[in-house]
């Protein structure tokens, strides 16, 4: 128990058992919520924990009696066939993002079937994980079999959506150059809504192409209209942005609907949002920071760069993070033409063991 690492409070839970699991230290995390009215986990992130544990084989959780503090003793990925149910207090994605960056690493082919609420205001939502993250996972050459199904859509607060993604175990991960981030020559998108009027799907597009047609003149946003079944068991409707640059950088802005606003607002949100991530620059958005630096990291021992346009603050914990777990930091360059940064590091060439060499 000597590399055990330690941490205190309930942010950024889920990254460290992620970084846990992948360089095998294990971790205690103390002072979870020790002052709330109900203290220690709650019920979404005992929910992270069990699907965690379904993924692995031999990891051990130990939660104290009043759930303020956790250890966990990461096993082998496992991967397979899982099926979870993610409850409705955060969205599905919450549970999907960490196990994107495992899926490469398991020993059989993940094929994970989500239950719950697809698109939600705090987390990111399946679309944008559709076509903003997984084609990052294939510049690091996992492509096999690599896709993410919306079989049913669901809205808060009562969910009923449910979602596919499947990945092929790699060996081993590329390293990646991506500094030139290009400009921005076609923006696509997906409006959907579920158990409202179809006509929304399209007021959004029409409120998205009046802010956007004035920066680009190449948009097309797609209408997905679901009925039935497939519609899951609330009202909703959002709209997923995202700007492709002419050297594959891939930019993305969304909102989904809150209580009170009309189709518009969340079109010219959703642009605006859009509109700011172009203006941050980078080769690699917001949401896709953290895959990005992890997987470079995880590379082999080659140096691997990447050009973001402004750090988040869990980005920089993420770092903080990483340096903790596998003992790399990065080199940070500020490119001052375009207020970018260049984040070069040495990838410390993980393999992935549980698979067999072909």
């Amino acid at each position: 128990m000597s590399n055990l690492v330690k941490f205190e409070g309930d942010n950024y839970l889920r990254q460290r058992l992620i970084l846990s699991t992948l360089s095998g230290k294990p971790v205690r995390i103390e002072k979870i919520r020790p002052d709330d009215e109900n203290p220690g986990l709650k019920d979404f992130e005992m929910k992270f924990l069990n699907l965690l544990e379904k993924v692995t084989n031999g990891s051990v959780i130990e939660i104290s009696y009043t759930g303020t503090s956790i250890l966990y003793r990461p096993g082998a990925i496992e991967g397979g066939r899982i099926e979870h149910d993610c409850g409705t207090e955060r969205s599905i994605t919450y549970f999907l993002e960490p196990l994107i960056a495992l899926a490469p690493f398991s020993k059989k082919p993940f094929v994970l079937v989500l239950q719950g609420i697809t698109t939600d205001h705090i987390d990111p939502s399946v679309d944008i994980i559709r076509t903003v993250l997984l084609p990052q996972l294939k510049r690091y050459g996992v492509d096999q079999n690599l896709e993410l199904k919306i079989n049913k859509r669901g809205a808060p607060p009562l969910g009923g959506g449910e979602i596919m993604f499947s990945c092929m175990p790699v060996r081993q991960l590329k390293p990646v150059q991506f500094v030139d981030e290009g400009r921005i020559r076609r923006v696509r998108g997906i409006a959907y809504c579920t158990r409202v009027s179809p006509q929304t799907a399209n007021r959004m597009v029409e409120s998205a192409r009046s802010l956007l047609n004035t920066y680009i003149p190449d948009i097309y946003i797609y209408t997905d209209v679901y009925k039935g079944a497939e519609s899951g068991k609330s009202p909703g409707f959002g709209l997923s942005l995202v700007g492709e640059s002419t050297t594959e950088a891939l930019l993305s802005g969304e909102k989904a609907a809150e209580p009170g606003q009309t189709p518009e607002d969340v079109g010219i949100i959703a642009s605006k949002l859009l509109l700011n991530e172009i203006r941050k620059g980078g080769t690699v958005d917001t949401t896709s920071q953290w895959l990005n630096l992890l997987l470079m990291i995880l590379a082999p021992e080659d140096v691997s760069k990447v050009r973001v346009g402004e750090l988040s603050a869990f980005t920089i914990q993420y770092l903080r993070d990483i340096k903790t777990f596998f003992g790399v930091s990065f080199k940070m360059q500020p490119d001052n033409t375009n207020n970018t940064i260049i984040m070069t590091c040495m990838g410390i060439g993980y393999v992935n063991q549980n698979k067999k060499t072909t």
